[in-house]
């Protein structure tokens, strides 16, 4: 029962992920040529009864911050999320008119580097803890032009009907 329970249960996955728990190089700024700051493949399952929409949320947890030790690093924030995808390809920041269909439907808000979509981390050190958050929605969200972590987040309180999530290091 309990793993009849746990393939039920709603998860965000990346292949790209390897058995060390670290994703590859090219997914940060410090990647080659045009092998640099790929958005990661994402993967969901089993999508919460009720989803209108999703929201993601990728986070540096381990990043240094001048005023204070440790402060999440913001790298992507992307909105109304059709519940009709079962994930986003590898390199699909910024290139949601040319993947068309209901990836058009996205909205991809400004990252901790003030731009809107992927911006992968430069990292100070090995060993930095990456955190991607995926909520299911009972509401498509209405943010407005510039979207950010924090506004999200706000948006999304009182309407998150299931939340998955995956870490993995850098």
């Amino acid at each position: 029962m309990a793993s009849e329970q746990a393939q039920d249960q709603f998860r965000l996955v990346s292949p790209s992920i390897n058995h060390e728990g670290k994703l590859p190089r090219k997914y940060t700024d410090e990647g080659q040529g045009a092998k640099k700051n790929l958005s990661p493949p994402l993967e969901w399952y089993n999508v919460p009864d009720g989803t209108q929409s999703m929201a993601l949320v990728v986070e540096d947890i381990d990043a240094p911050d001048p005023s204070d030790p440790i402060k999440p690093w913001t790298c992507w924030v992307v909105a109304n999320i059709p519940p009709t995808l079962k994930g986003l390809p590898e390199g699909f920041s910024g290139k949601e008119e040319e993947v068309g269909g209901d990836y058009t439907c996205l909205k991809e808000g400004h990252n901790d580097y003030k731009v809107p979509g992927w911006r992968g981390p430069k990292l100070p050190s090995n060993g930095h803890r990456f955190q991607f958050r995926l909520f299911a929605l009972d509401e498509q969200l209405k943010l407005g032009n510039k979207v950010t972590k924090e506004k999200l987040l706000e948006d999304i309180e009182g309407h998150v009907i299931g939340e998955a999530q995956v870490t993995t290091m850098f």
